[in-house]
């Protein structure tokens, strides 16, 4: 992507933040939706359809509309701005969770680290991290900057085609990134992308996130990194349970890092060697940036390899499409579209 990323920006109830996102990006939209029918057709097994999947997001539907409504309303404004039908809003919200996971070699799938800013002098708060997709998704990158009528705080966030949400900050100092982990039973439930959402909606800190995400009934696995001034936490799910790591300095790939749920990880011995390398990188990284490193600092150590993982030319393997930089005691989100070996930093900050 070398042109303008789209960037929403919208107050008022749920129903009209989707609304608005919804007309910004209508014709976009409606063409991923066209397109392998948001290129599941090109990444599952088989081919699927509208009417096969309405079952599955009719089940996802009714537990993201108890858990979460305003999310859940905000997806019926979706549809209505953009001319979908509720079901196809889901659609967008859903890909990952019908895609599922298959243990399949791959060499990446995000590469996150973070640290606190009380370790150093002169050290502020910072999450980083690439975000390896399938699909070809760089060109589906959007960022929302939303405020919901009556909330304290706006939230700044990296979107891929249609999402309500996929990692980013708000205007309370919180930032929350993420990586898959394969472990466990998916089942309807709030995906992990919506889950970023509403922590960042309703959140202030590290504590309270982690206290509304144990309210959730988290669709799949997966590893949340929540970062604010004082506190660098990597959270990991697997079927309803929670386990955490903790310091001044957190970094996580794609295997399960706590040694409860190390023995129910499902990752191929590939991608497990991938993401071992990868952890390694990213550690090394982080403790080689000073105290005072600046977004391209760290752009710089996203952008090498083994943590950024190039295009072989297989839309069904995955990639880096982006890589972030969130500084959320400034409200900041620098991002480079794409390869960040090959793209220039965009910087997008709240109001």
């Amino acid at each position: 992507m070398h042109g303008p990323i789209p960037f929403v920006r919208a107050e008022g109830d749920p129903y009209a933040l989707g609304l608005h996102h919804g007309r910004a990006r209508a014709a976009d939209l409606q063409a991923f939706v066209g397109d392998a029918l948001c290129r599941l057709n090109l990444l599952l097994p088989r081919p699927v359809d509208e009417a096969e999947l309405a079952p599955v997001v009719a089940a996802y539907r009714a537990e993201i509309e108890a858990a979460v409504p305003d999310l859940a309303a905000e997806t019926e404004g979706l549809a209505a701005g953009a001319g979908l039908s509720v079901e196809q809003a889901y659609l967008l919200q859903l890909r990952r969770e019908i895609m599922g996971y298959r243990k399949v070699p791959t060499a990446g799938d995000c590469t996150t680290y973070a640290r606190t800013g009380t370790a150093s002098p002169g050290q502020e708060p910072v999450l980083a991290q690439t975000v390896d997709l399938n699909g070809n998704l760089d060109d589906q990158i959007a960022v929302l900057d939303l405020a919901r009528t009556g909330s304290p705080r706006r939230s700044l966030l990296l979107s891929f085609g249609g999402l309500h949400g996929y990692l980013g900050l708000n205007s309370s100092g919180l930032a929350v990134g993420l990586n898959l982990v394969l472990g466990g039973r998916w089942r309807p439930g709030v995906p992990p992308y919506l889950a970023i959402r509403h922590v960042l909606d309703h959140a202030d800190d590290v504590d309270g996130a982690l206290a509304l995400l144990r309210t959730l009934p988290l669709a799949s696995s997966r590893s949340l990194t929540l970062c604010d001034a004082t506190r660098a936490v990597c959270v990991e799910h697997l079927d309803g349970a929670w386990r955490q790591t903790e310091g001044p300095e957190t970094a996580h790939t794609n295997h399960f890092l706590d040694p409860d749920f190390a023995p129910r990880d499902e990752l191929n011995v590939f991608a497990r060697r991938s993401s071992l390398k990868r952890l390694d990188a990213a550690r090394a990284a982080l403790a080689a940036l000073p105290a005072d490193a600046g977004a391209e600092d760290h752009f710089a150590a996203l952008s090498a390899r083994p943590i950024c993982v190039p295009a072989n030319g297989d839309v069904r393997q995955e990639r880096t499409v982006a890589a972030a930089v969130l500084l959320p005691a400034r409200g900041e989100l620098h991002l480079r579209p794409g390869d960040p070996s090959k793209s220039p930093t965009r910087v997008f900050r709240l109001t």
